[in-house]
C-alpha cells in the first residue's frame, strides 16, 4: 500500500472516529444501574392520590430497627446483589466482595471502577419511611423494605451523593441529573403505595409538579 493511501485510510478512519464521538456513542457509561423499571407516570399519578397526608414523625426513630444487609443468596448480602445486579463485569472474591467492575451512577452520572466509592441507596429513606409510618410495622416488614430486590427501592449511586440525599424526600433532595428525575418520582410513589406509607403535604407537592412533567 503506498503511503498516499496509507494516509488517506487513517485519515478517513480519523474522520468516522470524530462523527460517531460527536453522536456520543464513546460518551455512553460504562455501566447502567438496573433498577427495576418503575410505574408509569400515569399509574404513579394515580398512586399519588391514594396515598394519605399526613405530617411526619420520627420519635423513636432507630436505623438499627430496620435489619438491613441480610443474606440473600450463598456468602452475598443485599448490598453486594446490588453491586452486582448494577454494575457491569463485576468480579467478585469468595466472600461476595466485589473486586472489580464498573458502576454507573444515574444521579449524578458518574461512573466508578471501586465499589468502594459506591453505595447503595434506599431510594424511600429508612427513617423517611418510619416518618411516614413504618414505626407501627413489624420488625420482619421492615426488614422486607430495607432489602427489597423487587420494588424500585435499592440502587448502586456515588457515595457521597447518598450520603448528601441522607433522609431527605423530594420537597427538599433530587437527583442532580434531571433526566432521571421522572424515573425516580415513579419509583418513590410506587415504593410508598405499595407498603402503605404516608406523604406529608410539601412531599406531595412537588411529587406532583415532577409527575406533571414526566
Amino acid at each position: 500500500m503506498s503511503k498516499f493511501y496509507a494516509r488517506r485510510r487513517l485519515s478517513i478512519a480519523a474522520a468516522l472516529t470524530g462523527l460517531i464521538a460527536s453522536a456520543g456513542l464513546f460518551n455512553a457509561p460504562a455501566a447502567s444501574a438496573a433498577l427495576p423499571t418503575p410505574v408509569s407516570a400515569a399509574t404513579a399519578r394515580s398512586y399519588l392520590a391514594t396515598l394519605p397526608v399526613r405530617t411526619e414523625s420520627r420519635t423513636g426513630y432507630d436505623r438499627d430497627l430496620f435489619p438491613h444487609w441480610i443474606t440473600i443468596s450463598g456468602t452475598c448480602n443485599t448490598r453486594e446483589t446490588i453491586l452486582k445486579r448494577d454494575g457491569s463485569n463485576v468480579v467478585t472474591d469468595s466472600a461476595c466482595a466485589s473486586t472489580s467492575g464498573s458502576w454507573y451512577s444515574p444521579y449524578d452520572g458518574a461512573t466508578w471502577s471501586a465499589a468502594s466509592d459506591v453505595d447503595i441507596d434506599h431510594l424511600v429513606p429508612l427513617a423517611e419511611a418510619w416518618d411516614s409510618g413504618a414505626g407501627s410495622w413489624t420488625t420482619s416488614r421492615r426488614q422486607a423494605f430495607a432489602n427489597d430486590l423487587t420494588r424500585p427501592q435499592l440502587i448502586a449511586v456515588t457515595d457521597n451523593v447518598n450520603q448528601s440525599k441522607g433522609d431527605q424526600d423530594p420537597a427538599t433532595w433530587m437527583p442532580s441529573r434531571t433526566a432521571y428525575r421522572c424515573t425516580y418520582v415513579r419509583a418513590w410513589v410506587q415504593v410508598k403505595y405499595y407498603y402503605g406509607l404516608a406523604v406529608d403535604s410539601a412531599e406531595k407537592s412537588a411529587l406532583q409538579g415532577y409527575l406533571n412533567n414526566c
